[in-house]
């Protein structure tokens, strides 16, 4: 356990069994040849193919529609049904590599889902409590 870098004892007292070694004098050879100054590359342009397919960008639209839709539903019923339509679309289209944003399609199609059971319980309680008060005001 001697450190001979250090040129010290180890840790028992004992002396390292080899001095150390100076470092080399004189100038150190560069590992990687000669260094040259900073020289501009030449400038290439690539080839222009014509025909050859383009990297397909996904589309996702319809799956924002679906977010933002469902999102709007909060306000106005109507268009959380949209978002469902549109997230069922969009959802698909994802599925079949057509289209990108599957995560957001899923996440419209179940906010549109929640959002239209939120306001059909409403309408629900309002319709039983309407016929209930024509039944009792003796109407039909």
């Amino acid at each position: 356990m001697s450190d001979p870098g250090y040129g010290g004892s180890d840790f028992y007292g004992e002396q390292p069994a080899t001095p150390p070694q100076p470092p080399p004098s004189g100038p150190y050879p560069q590992p990687y040849g000669q260094l040259q100054p900073y020289q501009p590359q030449p400038m290439y342009s690539q080839p222009l193919v014509y025909g050859y397919p383009r990297s397909p960008q996904q589309d996702q639209g319809m799956a924002i529609a679906s977010l933002v839709c469902s999102l709007v539903g909060i306000f106005l019923c109507i268009p959380s049904i949209l978002g469902i339509v549109f997230g069922h679309i969009a959802y698909s289209k994802a599925k079949r590599g057509e289209a990108g944003g599957q995560g957001m399609a899923q996440a419209g199609m179940i906010i549109g889902y929640v959002i239209v059971a939120l306001w059909t319980i409403p309408f629900l309680i309002w319709l039983v409590f309407g016929i209930a008060l024509l039944g009792a005001a003796g109407v039909g």
